[in-house]
């Protein structure tokens, strides 16, 4: 793995969504719908979105239930300029990362950004984790079964059959 290449026109990117804090904008599905808006408005194309889906917070169960969801479009820029974005509107929401996987107002992850694989100073993709979570394979694979994962080529569907992390996750 390298740093990130350049975008591709014909990169699929696949961006994971959740909350399970209220802020002034609302519960968490009213954050998560302004928050794709906003990455409307950063040239993010939005091809398809899954439905809402809740999943128990992760590690400690007893912070409130997340709100998750996937989206799947084109980004005319590379992946470390749409990284800087997602951390941009997570701030502009109110995320404040203080205490690693506290309850927040938005959370947005890199998936995928086509087929890259990278390893830069402040990304990494394919997301290193994302294959082991069902609150973010179930999404994907609802909209898009046949995703393959760039390191390991196995679909989202068979990574939400596997996932360790998140079991619970059902869509609303």
């Amino acid at each position: 793995m390298s740093e990130c290449p350049a975008a591709d026109a014909e990169d699929i990117v696949v961006v994971a969504l959740g909350s399970n804090q209220e802020s002034v904008l609302g519960p968490p599905r009213a954050i998560l719908e302004a928050a794709i808006e906003a990455l409307k408005a950063k040239e993010f194309m939005v091809l398809a979105a899954s439905r809402w889906w809740l999943s128990a917070a992760w590690p400690d169960p007893s912070d409130p239930e997340y709100v998750n969801a996937v989206i799947t479009g084109k980004y005319p820029r590379g992946p470390e300029t749409l990284h800087r974005h997602l951390l941009q509107i997570e701030a502009d929401f109110g995320r404040v990362r203080a205490v690693r996987n506290a309850p927040r107002p938005l959370d947005l992850d890199l998936i995928a950004f086509g087929g890259a694989l990278c390893k830069g100073p402040d990304l990494i993709l394919p997301h290193p984790r994302a294959a082991e979570r069902a609150f973010v394979m179930g999404p994907l694979a609802e909209i898009m079964p046949g995703w393959r994962h760039p390191a390991s080529g196995r679909s989202a569907a068979e990574l939400y059959r596997e996932a360790r992390v998140g079991r619970d996750a059902r869509p609303l």
